[in-house]
Protein backbone atom coordinates (compact mmCIF):
# COMPACT_ATOMS: atom_id res chain seq x y z
CA UNK A 1 0.00 0.00 0.00
CA UNK A 2 1.41 3.37 -1.05
CA UNK A 3 0.87 6.26 1.34
CA UNK A 4 0.98 9.71 -0.20
CA UNK A 5 2.37 11.80 2.64
CA UNK A 6 1.98 15.03 0.68
CA UNK A 7 -1.76 14.47 0.30
CA UNK A 8 -2.09 13.56 3.97
CA UNK A 9 -0.14 16.68 5.00
CA UNK A 10 -2.24 18.87 2.71
CA UNK A 11 -5.47 17.44 4.15
CA UNK A 12 -4.16 17.97 7.67
CA UNK A 13 -3.34 21.63 6.94
CA UNK A 14 -6.76 22.20 5.38
CA UNK A 15 -8.48 20.61 8.37
CA UNK A 16 -6.35 22.71 10.74
CA UNK A 17 -7.26 25.95 8.98
CA UNK A 18 -10.92 24.96 8.70
CA UNK A 19 -10.94 24.60 12.48
CA UNK A 20 -9.26 28.01 12.89
CA UNK A 21 -11.86 29.61 10.63
CA UNK A 22 -14.68 28.00 12.59
CA UNK A 23 -13.14 29.32 15.80
CA UNK A 24 -12.91 32.81 14.28
CA UNK A 25 -16.51 32.64 13.16
CA UNK A 26 -17.66 31.49 16.57
CA UNK A 27 -15.61 34.15 18.35
CA UNK A 28 -17.62 37.02 16.89
CA UNK A 29 -14.34 38.85 16.24
CA UNK A 30 -13.42 40.47 12.97
CA UNK A 31 -10.85 38.64 10.87
CA UNK A 32 -8.30 41.37 11.57
CA UNK A 33 -8.84 41.27 15.35
CA UNK A 34 -8.81 37.46 15.43
CA UNK A 35 -5.58 37.25 13.44
CA UNK A 36 -3.90 39.81 15.69
CA UNK A 37 -5.04 37.91 18.80
CA UNK A 38 -3.78 34.60 17.39
CA UNK A 39 -0.49 36.08 16.18
CA UNK A 40 -0.65 35.65 12.43
CA UNK A 41 -1.15 38.05 9.52
CA UNK A 42 -4.52 38.48 7.81
CA UNK A 43 -2.95 37.51 4.47
CA UNK A 44 -2.28 34.02 5.84
CA UNK A 45 -5.93 33.72 6.91
CA UNK A 46 -7.18 34.80 3.48
CA UNK A 47 -4.70 32.50 1.75
CA UNK A 48 -6.06 29.46 3.62
CA UNK A 49 -9.63 30.63 3.19
CA UNK A 50 -9.05 30.61 -0.57
CA UNK A 51 -7.39 27.17 -0.39
CA UNK A 52 -10.35 25.77 1.56
CA UNK A 53 -12.80 27.15 -0.98
CA UNK A 54 -10.78 25.70 -3.85
CA UNK A 55 -10.63 22.32 -2.12
CA UNK A 56 -14.40 22.41 -1.57
CA UNK A 57 -14.98 23.08 -5.25
CA UNK A 58 -12.52 20.37 -6.25
CA UNK A 59 -14.32 17.86 -4.04
CA UNK A 60 -17.55 18.54 -5.88
CA UNK A 61 -18.49 16.92 -9.15
CA UNK A 62 -21.18 17.92 -11.59
CA UNK A 63 -23.52 15.01 -12.30
CA UNK A 64 -26.71 15.40 -14.32
CA UNK A 65 -26.56 19.19 -13.87
CA UNK A 66 -26.45 18.76 -10.07
CA UNK A 67 -23.47 19.53 -7.86
CA UNK A 68 -22.68 16.43 -5.84
CA UNK A 69 -20.09 16.24 -3.03
CA UNK A 70 -17.40 13.58 -3.37
CA UNK A 71 -18.67 10.29 -1.98
CA UNK A 72 -22.34 11.12 -2.66
CA UNK A 73 -24.51 9.85 -5.47
CA UNK A 74 -27.46 11.27 -7.35
CA UNK A 75 -30.54 9.07 -7.14
CA UNK A 76 -32.68 9.10 -10.24
CA UNK A 77 -35.76 7.44 -8.75
CA UNK A 78 -37.17 7.52 -5.25
CA UNK A 79 -36.73 4.40 -3.15
CA UNK A 80 -40.17 2.83 -2.90
CA UNK A 81 -39.11 0.41 -0.15
CA UNK A 82 -39.37 3.15 2.49
CA UNK A 83 -42.32 2.75 4.85
CA UNK A 84 -45.52 4.77 4.62
CA UNK A 85 -44.56 6.89 7.61
CA UNK A 86 -41.40 8.16 5.92
CA UNK A 87 -40.90 11.89 5.50
CA UNK A 88 -38.98 13.14 2.46
CA UNK A 89 -36.57 15.99 3.25
CA UNK A 90 -34.84 17.91 0.47
CA UNK A 91 -32.06 20.36 1.24
CA UNK A 92 -29.77 21.85 -1.38
CA UNK A 93 -30.79 19.35 -4.02
CA UNK A 94 -30.14 16.35 -1.74
CA UNK A 95 -33.16 14.27 -0.79
CA UNK A 96 -33.37 11.90 2.14
CA UNK A 97 -36.28 9.79 3.38
CA UNK A 98 -36.69 9.81 7.14
CA UNK A 99 -38.52 7.08 9.04
CA UNK A 100 -40.69 8.07 12.01
CA UNK A 101 -38.35 6.32 14.46
CA UNK A 102 -35.19 8.19 13.40
CA UNK A 103 -32.94 9.55 16.15
CA UNK A 104 -33.66 13.32 16.33
CA UNK A 105 -30.01 14.15 17.08
CA UNK A 106 -28.83 12.18 14.07
CA UNK A 107 -31.41 13.87 11.86
CA UNK A 108 -30.28 17.30 13.11
CA UNK A 109 -26.66 16.45 12.28
CA UNK A 110 -27.56 15.22 8.80
CA UNK A 111 -29.60 18.36 8.10
CA UNK A 112 -26.70 20.59 9.27
CA UNK A 113 -24.34 18.78 6.90
CA UNK A 114 -26.75 19.12 3.98
CA UNK A 115 -27.27 22.83 4.65
CA UNK A 116 -23.50 23.38 4.75
CA UNK A 117 -22.98 21.86 1.28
Amino acid sequence: MHVNTREIAAEYRLAHWAKIMQERSGSGMSIKAFCEAEGFHENIYYYWQRKLREASCTDMAVTNNAVVPRGWAVCKEADTSVGEKALPIEIGGCRIMVESDVDPQLLAKVCRVLVSL
